[in-house]
């Protein structure tokens, strides 16, 4: 007691759509519906036809033929049922009832019969009920997509209120003083300076030479290195953003240029911020004009985790002496540095170790053989530290990232928090992005932007991260793509002080004679700062 096949044929016997509902073979149905348009006579006024097999339970619908092909043990009643159901159901997805409207909804009307029959009897089902089995529509799926929609909205709202309170307090600060440029001279005091590199990348950082050798010199091999531009350098500041949207220009404001013109009139010297290039090294960098001078770096890897957390953080940090004057040689350097006990020491194996443990006065073990003088890069290497921490408080500067997916567009929301620790010099934040025809759609941001259309990556520029604006966003959007896409983010940036305020209090002389001057450079640079 079951139906064979639905189907759905014209007067003259070509079959349009047919669903079988029971295993049967494609000559033997093509048989069964062939047999049909010879056993309906004219004028008859019946709606089902016998033969010795099957049963035939027909309506016409137009110049077609709606057909059930069931077993002769079928109820005819329930045939019937099924065939009216049916009949309301076809003009539902094919409201051309021809050959060629029945044609182009053929798998419409195939989901539309299985709702109907399932097995060969059936289903307990409207009209109404099998359009919405069709449509497939899902309560859970419109409300996940409304919840998502409120968070996107929300989030929005909230950059929108951050931008508003950061444009507000820039505007309060821009009325209260108007030499507020005053930190970008300090800025371009310290690029004079240049950035230093110890050449400290492993325990073996500071290598000993011939045993101090002859009398004329200490006999400790120098260490040189150069800089990797890859991870130190700056976009150049003559590419611009898009003139339409919120795109803002690189470069100094016309404001801060009247006010450097203004302090160069009066006298000042004016040292402007030089970006290294591709080609740019450590020969690059101003060399040292006191009789004495030492060198403090501090290199920064640190290693993120998109959702929070801190996956790895190292601070290599190295103290280096360079000596113009070979009669100058002949000193001690007493140095004080902060009470970290996680940050470990080590010295140079010629280097007094009681005289450092007892009274943190760095001299050699025969006062009798000067420091060499004349040493290139940042001279010789008399000190090296280390610090590791899983503590994110310890983390200078913090990166979260809040791709979502709407529609045809992306939303990216990228969010800066930077610790009260330092102050950050020449911060770029580059984001990699999918390959984009045009660049990405930048709709807000603190600070300066840069597309990078040959590596795909764009980049954030914060000339200087103070008390001013610990915080900072930017928001920008692009064509649908996948949230991992845009990791992992790089930083690059520079501060003027480190972890382990090294400082070099004094130049003791082993003989008599007053004390040569010194000076001290002192930087904290990203070796390797991902997000990822």
């Amino acid at each position: 007691m079951v139906v064979l096949a639905a189907s759905i044929i014209s007067k003259s016997g070509k079959v349009l759509v047919s669903r079988q509902f029971v295993d049967m073979s494609r000559i033997r149905i093509e048989g069964l519906l062939a047999a049909f348009p010879k056993l309906v006579g004219s004028g008859k006024q019946h709606t089902y036809v016998e033969t010795e097999n099957v049963r035939y339970v027909y309506q016409p619908i137009d110049v077609l033929y709606l057909l059930l092909v069931t077993n002769k043990q079928s109820n005819i009643l329930e045939d019937l049922d099924t065939l009216r159901l049916l009949s309301k159901v076809v003009p539902e997805y094919s409201p051309s009832l021809d050959e060629e409207g029945i044609c182009k909804n053929a798998f419409e009307l195939i989901f539309a019969f299985d709702e109907v029959i399932s097995l060969g009897h059936k289903e307990n089902v409207t009209v109404a009920q099998v359009k919405q089995y069709c449509e497939m529509e899902s309560h859970e799926e419109r409300l996940h997509k409304l919840v998502l929609q409120s968070k996107i909205n929300e989030t929005k709202d909230v950059m929108k209120r951050k931008a508003n309170e950061i444009d507000k307090s820039k505007i309060e600060r821009g009325k209260m003083d108007k030499g507020g440029f005053s930190s970008l001279q300090s800025m371009g005091s310290m690029g004079s300076i240049g950035r230093m590199d110890s050449g400290f990348g492993n325990d073996s950082g500071i290598s000993s030479g011939n045993n101090f050798g002859s009398g004329s010199g200490f006999g400790l091999s120098s260490e040189v290195d150069s800089f990797s531009s890859k991870s130190k350098g700056r976009p150049s500041a003559a590419v611009s953003a898009p003139s339409k949207g919120m795109g803002m220009k690189l470069g100094k404001s016309q404001k801060a240029n009247q006010f450097l013109e203004s302090l160069k009139a009066e006298g000042e010297l004016i040292v402007e911020d030089v970006r290294p290039t591709a080609n740019s090294s450590r020969a690059a960098a101003a060399p040292p004009t006191d009789p004495i001078t030492l060198t403090t770096e501090e290199k920064l890897n640190v290693t993120l985790k998109r959702d929070g957390g801190v996956s790895n953080f190292d601070v290599q940090g190295t103290l280096s002496l360079q000596v113009l004057n070979p009669d100058d040689g002949f000193i001690q350097v007493q140095i004080e540095s902060g009470d970290n006990p996680e940050i470990k020491f080590k010295t140079h194996p010629n280097i007094n170790k009681e005289l450092f443990s007892n009274e943190n006065i760095l001299g050699s073990k025969d006062p009798n053989r000067p420091f060499p003088a004349g040493q290139s890069g940042d001279g010789l290497g008399l000190l090296k530290w280390r610090l590791q921490s899983k503590d994110e408080s310890d983390v200078p500067l913090t990166i979260n990232c809040w791709p979502s997916v709407s529609g045809n567009e992306t939303y990216v929301s990228i969010e800066y928090e930077a610790s009260s620790m330092f102050d950050l010099q020449n911060v770029v934040i580059s984001v990699p992005l999918p390959a984009l025809r045009e660049a990405p759609n930048v709709r807000q941001i603190d600070g300066e932007w840069r597309y990078d259309s040959r590596n795909s990556v764009l980049e954030w520029s914060i000339l200087l991260i103070d008390d001013s604006n610990r915080s900072g966003s930017m928001e920008f959007v692009v064509p649908p793509a996948d949230t991992s896409a845009f990791f992992p983010i790089s930083v690059r940036f520079s501060a003027t002080s480190t972890f382990s305020n090294m400082k070099v209090v004094s130049i003791l002389p082993l003989r008599n004679g007053a004390a040569p001057k010194f000076s001290q450079r002192t930087q904290l640079v990203t070796e390797s700062y991902q997000v990822v």
